[in-house]
Order: structure tokens, then C-alpha cells, then sequence
């Protein structure tokens, strides 16, 4: 399953389309000469509630990692009362290990995102937008600084009105970059990072369309997610249904469109390729990335970012779409970034560095999240050194399914992602980490007396 054209992509030379090494940065007078801006264009003659009834019918869910519908997300805000701002925030922190899509959008074409955001803003009526980017982006905050300034000169922001006094609306947009926690993904922590305050989720509700930055109604929303806004207004909801899959469940929601998809690992051709939603992870790797590196065969895959748990030996045909969690027992699709192992991988090394991982970049703030994610750190390391029993294999399992917002036990979902992630190791790879332990026998003593 391939693409017959590149989409989000369509500047940014990719495989199948194109050589990745005459990639370069699209500059705001390419972009215009290839076509940019003009659904901002289009967007502007519609009333903003035409536009947020049309991304709703697109059902664009969210490329951050939820995958919850954009224009549902928008019809939650509460009407223009005139008493404040109101924000967009753009999620570009992109710290989730493996991921690496909205880095490519950014790196070189920075005015699709931005032609998203301007859409977003004058589709809710929001004043200000924030782009969040990661801390250790300086190349790509000094890219997007330059594509912000392009646009504000030339009158898609500003206080002259949306493409240069189109209409009276009038919309900024400011880089803000953070300070290099993985936790400030978590879009409440996000807000509390852009107020000046420590990246530490909210207690949710209220939600963020109602009572978010400064307390006033904000959307917060992916890079890709509102990059994937331009083409569904020049080419319509019909179009975009085209490419995807519908709901494989009865009530459920489709994945309909094209994903970024950030392949790493052991694979011949590791990279960013666009691809539609449904792909077999398969054929993600055989026929974008040239194979197993070495001829070896696949082991597992973490499917979309280290939070969203494995995928075992024999789940290398999952569908990647967004119900890949109830399909194949992980959590979701979340970035759709995969992390592909050979045969020659040790699972349990995998559990301990990811495990280290969670436990490192917890904000400390729910309990079975702060203590959890240490005892489940100290556990692998003593199964990875031969010093376990089996009964430490159960203990872990009990110790992850305490931890997250599914048994209701923290505030934000890093310690789900710590859950699903060595639940699903050891579950679906049991044999290597049983070949790591002693086992513990209990002795059972019977009496007549």
C-alpha cells in the first residue's frame, strides 16, 4: 500500500517520490509560488463554523499521539465573550523516543504548519498562537523564528489582518521554546510551561478549550494535525476520505488520511516517510525501508512511540491505524513513529532502558507514578543482572497495572505509558525474560494434625 502522491510532503523530496538529499528549507516565496496559502485564502471566505463543520467531517484525528478528532476538539470551545484571549497551542515538543515526524515539517516546510495554524486560528477565533517547540530543537526554533517572521511581514499575522486585511481578524503567533521535559508534551503541562511555571500537568477538568493558558479558552493541538488541515480545504472532505480506512469497528471512528511515519531501528532504510493510515507495519518496512537491516528477521516493533507498548513476533502484519490498540493489545497508535528489532534483540534490555527512561522524566507530582516508575526501574535491572525469581516477573506486572490514568491512579498518562510498555514486553516475550530469572518454588508442607 503506497501513496500515489506526496501530500504533506509534496515540497519535501521523500521516498518513493523523491531523493532525501535535495531536501532543503521552503523559503515563503517558494511556498506561495507552489501553491501556499491559498486555502488560508479559501478558508477566509468561509464563516469560521464552516470550516470547523468541515475538518469534522474529515474526522482529522489528532498525529500527537491520542488520535482524538481536531474539529471535535474545536466545537468544545465556548463562544467569543469578548472578555480575554483566546489561544492556540502548537505541540511541536516531540520528545516521545522514536519520534521524529514533526521535526521533518519544520525542518523544511515550516509554512504548511504555519498556513495550518492561521487556519485554526480564524476557523475558532483564536488571537494568539504559541508554537511550542522541544527544547533541543535550536536548529529547527531558528528555522521556524525565521518562517514566523516571513509570515507576519507578509501579512498573515499582525495586527493588519489576516493576509494583509483579507479581513478585520486579526491573529499572532510566537515561538516559545521549551525547556527540554518530556512531561511538557502533556498538553496541560505545555500551558503551565508557557505561563513561566514548572511543567506539571493540570487536574483536569476543566480542559483546556474551556479554562486553559491564562485561564482563558485554548486549543492545543499536533504539528502534523494542523498541517493535514491545508490539503483537506483545497481539496475537500471526499478527497481525504479517499485515502485511509473507515471504523473497522460498528461505532467506532475511521482513520481517514495519510501519517507521517518515523521508522527507526533495525531496518536497511531508516527515515520519515509519508504513508496512509492502514499501512501494514510489513510493508511499512519491506517496501519503504528496504527490509530487515542484515537479512535478519523482525522480533518486534514498538509500533508508535515507546509509550504505547510492543508489538510481538507474530504482529508484524498490524494495520497501522488508529485502532491498532484494540487490534493487537497496545495501548494506541500514538505518533505512528515505529522502533523495529531484529531477531537478536534482548527484550529484557529493551524493558530496562525504557523503564529508565519513565522513571527519569516523571514530574514526580502522582505518587504510584514517582514510586512506581522507580521500582519497576530497580526490578528489570535485577533481572537484567540474573539476580530475579519468577515471582519478581509477577510483581512487576502488578507493579505496571497499578500505575495510570486506566486504573485511575495519576493525573496524566506517563504512567500508562510506563504501564503498557513493560506489560506488553514481558507478556509478549515472556520466554526471554523467564530465561533471565531463577525460579522460586514455595514449598507447600501437609499435616494430619
Amino acid at each position: 500500500m503506497r501513496l500515489t502522491e506526496p501530500i504533506l510532503t509534496k515540497r519535501i523530496p521523500s521516498f518513493p517520490f523523491g531523493d532525501a538529499s535535495a531536501r532543503r528549507t521552503v523559503s515563503f516565496d517558494e511556498y506561495v509560488r507552489t501553491g501556499g496559502y491559498k486555502a488560508l485564502e479559501r478558508a477566509l471566505d468561509m464563516q469560521p463554523a464552516e470550516v470547523v463543520e468541515l475538518v469534522k467531517d474529515a474526522c482529522v484525528r489528532g498525529r500527537g499521539g491520542a488520535g482524538f478528532p481536531a474539529g471535535l476538539k474545536w466545537t468544545f470551545l465556548p463562544a467569543v465573550d469578548g472578555k480575554g484571549l483566546r489561544y492556540l497551542c502548537i505541540n511541536c515538543d516531540e520528545a516521545e523516543p522514536g519520534t521524529f515526524k514533526d521535526r521533518l515539517l519544520v525542518d523544511f516546510d515550516p509554512h504548511l504548519v504555519l498556513e495550518g495554524i492561521a487556519i485554526t486560528c480564524w476557523a475558532c477565533q483564536l488571537d494568539v498562537a504559541y508554537f511550542f517547540i522541544r527544547g533541543e530543537y535550536h536548529h529547527q526554533a531558528a528555522v521556524m523564528q525565521r518562517a514566523i517572521e516571513e509570515a507576519r511581514a507578509a501579512g498573515i499575522f499582525g495586527s493588519s489582518g489576516m493576509m494583509r486585511g483579507k479581513v478585520k481578524f486579526t491573529a499572532e503567533c510566537h515561538l516559545h521554546r521549551s525547556a527540554g521535559a518530556y512531561i511538557c508534551g502533556e498538553e496541560t503541562g505545555l500551558l503551565e510551561a508557557i505561563e513561566g511555571k514548572r511543567g506539571w500537568p493540570r487536574v483536569k477538568p476543566p480542559f483546556p478549550a474551556v479554562k486553559g493558558l491564562f485561564g482563558r479558552p485554548t486549543i492545543v493541538n499536533n504539528v502534523e494535525t494542523l498541517a493535514a488541515i491545508v490539503p483537506i480545504i483545497e481539496r475537500g472532505t471526499a478527497w481525504w476520505k479517499s485515502i485511509g480506512t473507515a471504523a473497522p469497528f460498528p461505532g467506532g471512528m475511521p482513520s481517514w488520511g495519510t501519517k507521517l511515519m518515523g521508522v527507526s531501528g533495525h531496518v536497511v532504510r531508516p527515515g520519515c516517510f509519508e504513508a496512509p493510515l492502514g499501512i501494514k507495519l510489513s510493508d511499512l518496512v519491506n517496501d519503504y525501508c528496504g527490509g530487515m537491516r542484515g537479512g535478519k528477521r523482525f522480533k518486534g516493533a514498538i509500533a508508535g512511540g515507546v509509550s504505547m507498548g510492543i508489538l510481538g513476533t507474530d504482529q508484524f502484519d498490524a494495520e497501522m491505524d488508529f485502532d491498532i490498540g484494540r487490534r493487537y493489545d497496545v495501548l494506541g497508535l500514538g505518533t505512528a513513529c515505529p522502533t523495529v528489532f531484529d531477531e537478536d534483540t534482548d527484550m529484557v534490555a529493551v524493558a530496562r532502558n525504557i523503564a529508565r527512561f519513565f522513571k527519569n522524566e516523571s514530574c514526580g507530582q502522582c505518587t504510584p507514578c514517582r514510586e512506581g516508575s522507580g521500582w519497576i526501574y530497580k526490578v528489570l535491572c535485577r533481572v537484567e543482572r540474573g539476580d530475579a525469581t519468577t515471582a519478581d516477573l509477577d510483581l512487576l506486572l502488578e507493579l505496571a497495572a497499578s500505575m495510570g490514568l486506566g486504573p485511575g491512579t495519576t493525573i496524566c498518562g506517563l504512567a500508562d505509558g510506563n504501564n503498557w510498555a513493560v506489560r506488553t514486553i514481558i507478556t509478549k516475550f515472556r520466554t526471554d525474560f523467564e530465561k533471565r530469572v531463577k525460579p522460586r518454588f514455595i514449598p507447600i508442607h501437609v499435616s494430619a494434625r
